[in-house]
């Protein structure tokens, strides 16, 4: 079970756009990532370096913990809202919840669910 203050930290490097460096430091190595009811990526690895492709298309990033935040032993909730400016000029916003199972002080198991109409970019409009 995460310490009240290691889910802070975890919050406040996704909050800062640093995602990439939060999986470094919060998931187990054989950590699972799901989307909705995609097969798991496995490997902390895998997830960095997934990150990091999203995060290099990215022109601007905005992340949000919308709270409260559900901690139950093991078992996490957090809602999340996400703006992305692409570089090819088109932007993507997501509410998801993720569903995780920590380990300890890291996490094991992450279960995005969103409506994944979401994913599909939007052209900005002129006055974006």
């Amino acid at each position: 079970m995460p310490t009240l203050e290691t889910l802070e930290r975890f919050i406040a490097l996704v909050e800062q756009n640093r995602h990439d460096q939060a999986i470094e430091e919060f998931y187990t190595e054989n950590s699972s990532m799901q989307e909705n009811q995609s097969k798991p990526r496995v490997g902390r690895d895998r997830h960095v370096a997934n990150e990091r492709i999203v995060l290099a298309r990215a022109e601007s990033i905005s992340s949000k913990c919308v709270r409260p935040v559900f901690l139950n032993e093991d078992k996490v909730v957090i809602r999340w809202i996400f703006d992305f400016e692409w570089k090819d000029q088109t932007m993507t916003h997501m509410e998801e919840l993720a569903y995780q199972r920590w380990e300890g002080e890291r996490i094991a198991e992450e279960i995005f669910f969103y409506d994944p109409a979401q994913r599909q970019p939007k052209k900005k409009r002129p006055s974006d």
